[in-house]
């Protein structure tokens, strides 16, 4: 087997090796293009996860499991609780995320289940203003 590469091919490499080893398995298309280990006993283990990432990628769609934390360690997980106070707390990761600044003004919209939270720029200040 003198296809297999010892490191994991990226980009553009990996994509025409994807093409050249599409009438194989995906298990052996990931091991021909390096997505592989050997144990100590010599057993290999196929790197399935990271082979679709990194077609993914390829193609334009990374994946990134590195997500920003907010400097506590934790990652944003886009889920939120109701405190016992009633408040439901965005955080600071999100915010900068989105650009938001102190002092930025929302309108809360309520729906069946749902909220939405409406930016209020200086444009539409103006015209409420004018009124």
């Amino acid at each position: 087997m003198s296809d297999i590469v010892t490191a994991p091919l990226t980009g553009k490499a990996l994509l025409q090796k994807v093409k050249e080893f599409n009438h194989l398995p995906k298990r052996e298309q990931a091991k021909r293009c390096g997505y592989f280990s050997r144990s100590k006993d010599l057993q290999e283990r196929v790197n399935l996860t990271e082979f679709y990432e990194a077609v993914l990628a390829a193609r334009g769609y990374p994946i990134n499991p590195e997500q920003p934390k907010d400097g506590r360690g934790r990652e944003p997980t886009y889920r939120v609780s109701v405190h016992k106070n009633g408040q439901i707390v965005i955080g600071s990761t999100y915010t900068r995320s989105m650009g938001l600044n102190e002092g930025d003004e929302f309108e809360i919209k309520l729906g069946y289940k749902h909220i939405h939270l409406i930016q209020l720029t200086e444009e539409k200040e103006v015209e409420e203003d004018e009124e």
